[in-house]
């Protein structure tokens, strides 16, 4: 039960770091804004409204008690009284009180009008919206009715607008001022957010500097030195294989030069193929060194760079439906060379390949299908691993390194996507490829 009403709350709450500080912020003020109203509106602005419209009431009753006694005279008795109350008062004869309800049940004004009166009279009726600032009040007498016109300052307190005002500026204030600040103390979260983005993409961040309050300007520099310790990784990483490769190539020339001696053709073909195998292995070294190289992000249209790597092989058995203009942005050459990983390790092992490039709400998706042996579900997260080979149903590139999928999936995962491996409908293998955008 506490779970799932913890859970209900949680999905209440809004997501966002800002508007969670600034609901800690806000809620207190509002609540302290709506306590110190209600106490104001009863025990001042209610019970000091009563007050004065018992006073009226009390005053109308002894002007109509003064009325009904003939030693007073009625016309004096009216002039003085109006003079005396600033409240207009007339009497109309022959009239019967109006029928129609201008009562307002939601008004504390008229609540306490009508309380009051009703403990005084029977028959009455009044109207606080017709007239401006004015109250028409009608109470019944003889075969006729009093009207009194009595300002409505007679019977409200004016300074509860001026309170309310007051009351409601300094909030206002407090909460702008507040939205200030938490605009400042969450931009350097979002920086922070945004360069650990951008280089979990493999994307270059210029120099970042921390900044913001001393806990986030902490977890900036920790950032910023595990990305300097990660880069400096790669770098060697990228020097150590490029070394390896370089020296290789010398004594695999040397090599060719000397085959080109020997006499005999069958024992030179044979070390011919070896050398060419090497130097291919080298190659794709050199490629997986490369993959995270700092090649800049732009703008793309990725329909036509697709069109343009299946028009190169100029395979009729390689069919495609690819949806026109579709642009991304991302580092054009790593996203060249991760379609041609795929459709070359389809095309090696498939005699039909099919292609497809459609964009959803969030993904550019590419899906890659083929008629080959495919790869059984046991293997789907092995072969993204380097120099992983896979001998009982794909035995047959003996020259394969193992890096081609390894490649795609870091080109794909460094610009933030996502590659994944299903049963083809041709009775192959599927491959679907996430890039979001």
């Amino acid at each position: 039960m506490f779970y799932g009403l913890n859970k209900f709350i949680k999905n209440l709450l809004p997501k966002q770091l800002f508007y969670r500080a600034l609901l800690i912020v806000a809620t207190p003020i509002i609540i302290l804004q709506i306590t110190i109203s209600i106490v104001f509106f009863d025990s001042l602005w209610i019970k000091t409204n009563k007050g004065m419209t018992r006073a009226l009431a009390n005053e109308i009753k002894f002007f109509y008690d003064s009325y009904e006694n003939d030693q007073y005279n009625k016309e004096s008795l009216t002039e003085l009284f109006s003079k005396a109350h600033n409240i207009k008062v007339q009497y109309i004869p022959n009239k019967i009180l109006p029928k129609d309800e201008h009562e307002r049940w939601f008004s504390p004004m008229d609540r306490t009008l009508r309380r009051e009166l009703k403990t005084h009279f029977v028959n009455y009726w009044f109207d606080t919206t017709s007239i401006k600032e004015i109250i028409d009040l009608r109470i019944k007498y003889s075969n006729g009715y009093f009207q009194f016109f009595v300002p409505k300052n007679r019977v409200t307190n004016s300074s509860a607008r001026i309170f309310a005002l007051w009351i409601t500026l300094p909030a206002i204030l407090l909460i702008a001022i507040a939205l200030i600040f938490l605009k400042n103390q969450t931009r350097p979260i979002i920086n922070l957010a945004k360069a650990s983005a951008k280089f979990g993409r493999g994307e270059d961040i210029d120099e970042f500097r921390p900044s913001g309050a001393l806990e986030i300007r902490q977890a900036g520099y920790e950032f910023d030195r595990m990305r300097k310790r990660i880069m400096r990784h790669l770098n060697q990483r990228s020097e150590m294989l490029s070394g390896i490769s370089h020296d290789l190539r010398t004594p695999l020339t040397r090599i060719k030069l000397q085959l080109a001696f020997i006499k005999d053709e069958q024992i030179s073909k044979k070390l011919s193929d070896d050398v060419q195998e090497m130097e291919k292995m080298l190659n794709e070294y050199l490629q997986f060194a490369s993959a995270g190289s700092a090649e800049k992000s732009e703008k793309f249209n990725l329909s036509d760079l697709v069109k343009n790597i299946i028009k190169k092989y100029e395979n009729h058995n390689i069919t495609s439906e690819i949806n026109e203009s579709i642009n991304m942005h991302g580092r054009k050459n790593l996203i060249t060379r991760c379609i041609n990983n795929l459709i070359e390790n389809s095309t090696k092992y498939a005699k039909k390949v099919h292609i497809q490039l459609n964009k959803t709400n969030n993904n550019n998706i590419i899906i890659i299908d083929d008629d080959g042996p495919g790869i059984d579900e046991k293997e789907y997260d092995n072969v993204f691993k380097p120099f992983y080979k896979i001998d009982k149903s794909r035995g047959g590139a003996k020259s394969s390194v193992g890096l081609g999928l390894s490649i795609a999936s870091d080109i794909v995962r460094s610009h933030g996507g996502n590659i994944i491996l299903e049963k083809s409908p041709h009775e192959g293998l599927r491959v679907k490829v996430f890039f979001p955008f």
